[in-house]
């Protein structure tokens, strides 16, 4: 199979030697060369051209007992890819090419600023000023990012002020406690005092009792000497006996209020606790008839 497709190469060589022989002689018979040799020229190429033709068709028909039209096909389409790829090669070296002339010229040009003095000084020059603006532009950026963050933490600490959920409940928790207590030791306090005034009112009367009992003996003596002194004595014991049951009326009379007081107290604890057991009488009765409920659901449902 390569020697036909050899020999079919060699063909197409011969084929194309004869046609350039053929010109050559088209433009010798031009220039007044002798009609006798040209036909003598003429008939030996057309003799090998016919040779080659049955060359061609000879490999033609090994190709074709070979069954190798595809591998012929293939083989030359192939080549025209080559050819293709060859181009586009050619084509994409072309701008590279021209991109490395162009940036062999600017570092030919930076190498001769950098040479210079002059232009090398101005060049530095230009490189410190825009550090200098670089380190400018960093420092304030560095000031903003920084009362950023001073606000930042501002809020975080006025954030960390405000109390969570769970906080509020142990705060409510913790004031309910402190309710209860102050609640307790108010009543505490106040049935101290109320002990002290009785015992600080006892105590008064008590006082006021000797204070007469000795202004009584006092006087009595006296009060039996002369009738006018026994009926001073009978009416100061009528006004002590009146301030005596003034006060007596005084104490009955906060006696019953604080008597009603706890009447009224008590209705409303009765009746609290009427109240109290009539709801549970309703939250069982209610139990109940859920659990019938849910007892006729399963029926049902089953």
């Amino acid at each position: 199979m390569s020697e036909a497709i050899k020999s079919q190469g060699t063909c197409s060589e011969r084929l194309i030697e004869e046609n350039k022989c053929l010109q050559s002689l088209q433009v010798d018979s031009d220039n007044g060369v002798s009609m006798d040799i040209l036909k003598e020229d003429v008939d030996e190429l057309n003799q090998k051209k016919v040779a080659v033709g049955k060359d061609l068709q000879f490999l033609q028909d090994r190709v074709s007992k070979a069954n190798a039209n595809h591998v012929v096909q293939n083989l030359m389409s192939c080549l025209k890819t080559l050819e293709d790829l060859g181009k586009q090669e050619s084509e994409l070296l072309s701008p590279c090419d021209a991109q490395r002339i162009k940036l062999q010229a600017e570092i030919f040009e930076l190498e001769g600023r950098l040479t210079g003095d002059h232009e090398c000084s101005n060049f530095l020059d230009s490189l410190d000023n825009f550090i200098s603006e670089s380190e400018e532009e960093l420092n304030s950026v560095k000031k903003a990012l920084a009362s950023r963050l001073r606000e930042t933490l501002a809020l975080k600490w006025l954030l960390d002020d405000v109390p969570t959920q769970t906080e509020l409940i142990q705060y409510e928790r913790r004031f309910s406690e402190l309710y209860i207590n102050i609640q307790d030791k108010l009543r505490q306090t106040r049935r101290y005092y109320a002990t002290y005034n009785a015992l600080l009112e006892i105590k008064d009367l008590m006082l006021k009792e000797i204070s007469l009992l000795n202004s009584i003996s006092s006087q009595f003596q006296d009060a039996i000497a002369n009738s006018m002194s026994q009926m001073k004595l009978i009416e100061s014991m009528e006004g002590i006996l009146k301030g005596i049951q003034q006060k007596l009326d005084k104490v009955l009379l906060s006696h019953q209020e604080e008597q009603q007081v706890c009447n009224a107290l008590k209705e409303k604890y009765a009746a609290a606790t009427a109240e109290q057991r009539r709801c549970y009488a309703l939250l069982k009765a209610f139990q109940e008839e859920c659990a019938k409920n849910e007892k006729l659901r399963t029926q049902n449902s089953t």
